[in-house]
């Protein structure tokens, strides 16, 4: 039977049609159409001069394993106030002032999240909480948005594995929506609450460990929608702790490469949240992985309610499979 279920950290209905997987091609499959890259790829070492200076490098002995240049083509840039200009009726502006910055994750041109070891992944995750903390301290901006957008149908105009920080000097309304929700939830938080739900129900957990709570959350809006939270109760993701960082990085590693095992090479994004710099009302970061499978029609753009064709529990139960798959056979090739 289909159901309507209520995303809490958005207000909105989600209709879960299973039914409609029967129509048949409803995956949109991964275009095989090359990117058009140019002669020489921006992000691959030698190739530095390509993009401007690092903001950041991380890495040793000269070599560098993660970087941080500025956006070529930015969304935001420059450090004009945050002034809103009534030029009408319903006419309203103001500059789009801030930071757009490229985080590029590994020399290594073919390496996504999903096949990151440790250390490159908490590399990365490191590099996210201090350009987060350097937005912070820059006048006039009030939230930093991190995105990895991978696969053209996901957004991505490179190949290399990379992602984005922007850095903005408003409160989006997806932030917003999310802050009020929690803000109205009489349970305590609604993150803590639903990652404990779930731990006790069980079936849809996709990977749980000391540090994080990785599931497919009951409210999903798209087919093999992960929700990714920190056990620890933070708002703030540049103020957490090394150890919980770290943990929330190789729990997305662990989910991407679930469905990687399990669906192939799917493009997706990856949408970090936290709440804005001086934010002091409740708020608990975390990460949404969202596998681009499926497109919004009609009804959805028309009415904000999406419609997934892939129950939440069986997404779970099959990535959980294949996360334990990966995880026999890299005990196996450890044993060998």
């Amino acid at each position: 039977m289909n159901q309507l279920r209520l995303d809490p950290l958005s207000g909105r209905w989600v209709a879960v049609a299973t039914g409609r997987q029967m129509r048949g091609s409803v995956f949109v499959p991964r275009q095989a159409v090359p990117f058009e890259q140019p002669a020489r790829c921006p992000f691959c070492p030698g190739n530095e001069d390509e993009t401007p200076p690092a903001l950041e490098t991380y890495g040793s002995e000269g070599n560098w394993l993660v970087r941080v240049v500025t956006n070529r083509y930015p969304a935001f840039e420059g450090g004009q106030p945050f002034v809103v200009d009534h030029r009408g009726p319903v006419f309203t502006e103001a500059p789009a002032s801030g930071i757009h910055e490229v985080l590029v994750f590994s020399p290594d041109h073919d390496l996504s999240w999903a096949s990151f070891g440790d250390v490159q992944s908490d590399l990365v995750m490191s590099a996210i909480r201090d350009r987060v903390e350097e937005h912070q301290s820059t006048p006039g901006l009030r939230y930093s948005q991190v995105i990895v957008n991978a696969g053209r149908e996901a957004g991505a105009s490179l190949e290399h594995p990379h992602g984005q920080l922007l850095g903005i000097p408003f409160v989006p309304r997806e932030l917003v929506d999310e802050q009020g929700s929690f803000s109205r939830f009489a349970g305590g938080c609604i993150l803590c609450t639903a990652a404990e739900a779930e731990e006790r129900a069980g079936y849809r957990i996709v990977d749980a460990t000391e540090r994080t709570v990785t599931f497919a959350p009951y409210w999903s809006g798209s087919p093999y929608e992960l929700l990714v939270v920190p056990r620890t109760h933070e708002a703030h993701l540049h103020r957490s702790s090394p150890q919980d960082l770290w943990g929330v990085g190789r729990a997305v590693r662990n989910g991407l490469s679930a469905l990687r095992s399990h669906l192939g090479d799917i493009a997706y994004n990856v949408v970090f949240h936290a709440a804005p710099y001086r934010a002091t009302s409740p708020y608990h970061w975390h990460v949404h992985v969202l596998p681009k499978l499926t497109t919004r029609a009609g009804f959805e753009l028309g009415t904000g309610v999406y419609i997934n064709v892939v129950a939440p529990e069986q997404a779970a139960a099959e990535l959980r499979g294949a996360l334990a798959g990966l995880v026999a056979h890299a005990s196996a090739d450890v044993a060998s």
